[in-house]
């Protein structure tokens, strides 16, 4: 059996199938998508690819699937999901997702069509495996679906531990051997047995504190809502969304470089915007938060309008509502199973602190700031 060195885990070793599928061109596209996308901009040493995360998932999914005593065929078939789970991504991973799926309708987990147009049909089949299966489990279906795409899932597993280890930052160190041995089935559910409140506690709280230090530090989030704009006009300029939707980190960033000159150099060279609003939750009118993408630009041109500036000049970031959504966990306590909202007391304290880190932001030019900032109160309605 070959066998591959892991940064975190250690030595993986690789089934027929997983060496098979590793050779292919969908897979190896992996190794040029960095796992944090912008967030490399604030921790230099956050370079690891999803290419090493597919393979810590496909790794974890083998040990959950012994310690849960699943054999044969339907652990062959959970094996490749978790190792193709993230073929369905974009360039620069979750940065782009929302964009292919307004433009396409389809999410990255849905990778049914991208089986049957490339050679990974070909190699699950050779394989004794059933593509259709395995698409379905990638996007989470049916009990083993639990696995892959979950509120216990071995991918959240794997990306909390190895971006802990690559940005340096230690809040997502978790003990994924503790869960893996907790793993249980009950009435098809996947849960954790008795005594794990605080293990999924870890869990919940690795995630929480990972969100407000890595996955939404400010730079970043401010390199994405540039990004996602840049991809935009790409697109409108009429580049086709099924080729964006195959590209590498690199190939966007050409792109962007010679078509959207004005924000793709500004990326490339991490001369970023800054923010001009930085705005809570309780600072935001109620419609303001629900605002759609398409609003956000309208807002954001009507910004640059009233401060009489070029219309591309500003970018409106409007996150999603705080979720935790870890909190919908299954423990099983006094032979019962419970959702860890319920079981512990933790859930409300993080839900009030991550509504509490909820920030609007509006972003420009560092000159054009004194000018933005008046007219994004008076067309957001801000206090």
């Amino acid at each position: 059996m070959n066998a591959i060195k892991d940064s975190v885990h250690d030595w993986i070793p690789l089934d027929p199938v997983a060496t098979a599928l590793l050779d292919t061109p969908p897979v190896q596209r992996l190794r040029h998508i960095k796992q944090l996308s912008t967030v490399r901009l604030v921790y230099p040493s956050a370079s690891h690819t999803r290419f090493e995360h597919a393979l810590g998932v496909y790794h974890l999914a083998r040990e959950a699937l012994t310690h849960l005593d699943i054999d044969g065929e339907r652990a062959r078939h959970v094996r490749a999901a978790a190792l193709l789970h993230d073929v369905g991504h974009g360039p620069y991973g979750h940065q782009t997702e929302d964009i292919i799926s307004r433009r396409t309708g389809r999410d990255h987990d849905e990778i049914g069509a991208l089986l049957r147009e490339t050679d990974l049909d070909t190699v699950l089949e050779a394989h004794d495996l059933d593509p259709g299966r395995i698409a379905d489990l990638v996007a989470g279906e049916g009990e083993l679906g639990q696995l892959v795409s979950g509120e216990l899932d071995v991918d959240r597993m794997d990306y909390l531990v190895r971006d802990a280890h690559h940005t340096g930052v230690p809040y997502g160190t978790i003990d994924h051997g503790r869960l893996l041995r907790a793993l249980r089935y009950r009435d098809g559910s996947l849960v954790l047995a008795p005594g794990n409140v605080q293990t999924a506690e870890s869990l919940l709280l690795a995630r929480a504190l990972m969100d407000g230090t890595v996955y939404r530090h400010h730079v970043s989030r401010i390199a994405g809502a540039m990004l996602e704009r840049a991809c935009e006009r790409l697109l409108d300029d009429g580049l086709d969304v099924e080729t964006f939707a195959r590209m590498a980190d690199h190939d966007l960033l050409v792109e962007l470089r010679e078509r959207v000159p004005d924000l793709g150099s500004r990326i490339e060279r991490r001369n970023l915007y800054k923010r001009a609003v930085w705005a809570g939750l309780e600072d935001v009118p109620d419609g303001i938060a629900e605002m759609t993408r398409k609003d956000e630009r309208r807002a954001a041109r009507e910004i640059a309008e009233e401060a009489g500036l070029d219309r591309d000049s500003v970018v409106v970031d409007i996150p999603s509502r705080p979720a935790l959504k870890e909190s919908r966990t299954r423990v099983i306590v006094d032979e019962g199973v419970e959702r860890l909202e319920t079981a512990s007391e933790l859930v409300g304290a993080l839900r009030r602190a991550r509504r509490a880190q909820w920030r609007l932001g509006v972003y420009c030019p560092e000159a054009a700031i004194d000018e933005v900032e008046p007219a994004a109160k008076v067309v957001l309605g801000l206090a």
